[in-house]
């Protein structure tokens, strides 16, 4: 996808997704059209990244004072830090996620490794459940990101299977399917199969034995981890899904859109089916995944009209078109 948003001569062209044809260990692109060029007015939005109303990459406040601070500390350097990463940084993380007065906690069952990224994470989870506890097999939510399968299978699983995760249908969390799926899961423990979703639960109980194991596998794979307002970001994104709703409800558009502010975070399934997202894109010039799901960053008060009004279109469309057939 993201070929043919690079080579689409369309001016006003908006990207709201990830290259869904790239190949699932492929890194996470970027795309930079340069306003102005040749008289363009053509806007770019980076795909996976966060991104400001004027679609410029945005540097936290607190990130500017901490590295203001950083260039002038003398008692600063650049030694590694240890294998398993910054003590401090990562007992903070541990008690923000479990709270404070966890039990797990208290009675020093739980520790945690720093790791580079999300996908660094799940690849020293992948190394450490084949390496050290034979695991096989693991399930990922369907849909999942399309690197997940590629680092289980690098990582050496032989089956990577799927558990039922979003129903389409009704634009929610399949919930029956899924519990359905765990159970199932739930039997193949036995014989050593994990569901990706058991995992954290797995790796919050690890013993202390466990850490230095999971040591061993980050020295091979990058030695030691980088040293590294949230509120700002979480409005906009709430904004634009309000915006969004909005605007669908007041076109009266077919269908329940009450999901796209139910659902929290960067990325919302719209509930768009392949053949209507093909019509964005072929009609529209508007680029986003075929399962429907775009970065909400990728949003602007000046372009959300045109996206709402061309999702109103294709959807209206499309019941046209089977309503004559009938």
């Amino acid at each position: 996808m993201t070929d043919k948003f690079k080579a689409d001569e369309y001016k006003q062209k908006i990207n709201l997704g990830v290259g869904d044809d790239a190949p699932s260990m492929t890194p996470k692109l970027k795309v930079t059209f340069i306003s102005g060029e040749k008289g363009d007015n053509r806007m770019f939005c980076v795909f996976v990244a966060y991104r400001s109303e004027e679609g410029k990459p945005w540097v936290l406040p607190i990130v500017r004072a901490v590295e203001a601070r950083v260039t002038t500390d003398e008692t600063y350097n650049h030694e590694y830090l240890p294998v398993a990463g910054f003590p401090d940084y990562r007992e903070a993380a541990y008690k923000l996620l479990l709270g404070s007065e966890s039990p797990a906690l208290r009675s020093n069952r739980v520790d945690s490794i720093q790791t580079c990224g999300g996908t660094g994470a799940i690849r020293v989870a992948a190394d450490f459940l084949k390496q050290q506890l034979g695991f096989n097999t693991v399930y990922v939510s369907k849909p999942t990101w399309g690197n997940h399968r590629g680092i289980f299978k690098a990582a050496g699983f032989q089956n990577v299977k799927d558990y039922r995760y979003w129903d389409a249908a009704n634009r929610d969390v399949d919930l029956k399917g899924w519990m359905e799926d765990l159970d199932i899961t739930l039997i193949f423990q036995y014989t050593k199969e994990l569901v990706i979703w058991y995992l954290l639960q797995m790796m919050l109980k690890i013993k202390k034995p466990s850490k230095s194991q999971m040591e061993l596998i980050v020295r091979v794979t990058w030695s030691n981890p980088k040293k590294k307002n949230v509120k700002t970001m979480s409005d906009r994104i709430v904004l634009m899904r309000t915006k969004l709703y909005e605007k669908l409800k007041d076109l009266n558009t077919p269908g329940d859109w009450k999901h796209i502010i139910k659902q929290k975070g960067m990325f919302s399934f719209t509930g768009l089916n392949p053949s209507q997202v093909d019509r964005l894109i072929k009609k529209h010039h508007i680029y986003l995944l075929k399962n429907g799901r775009i970065n909400m960053c990728a949003l602007t008060l000046g372009n959300l009209e045109y996206v709402a009004n061309c999702m109103h279109t294709v959807i209206c469309e499309e019941q046209q078109q089977q309503t004559a057939k009938i």
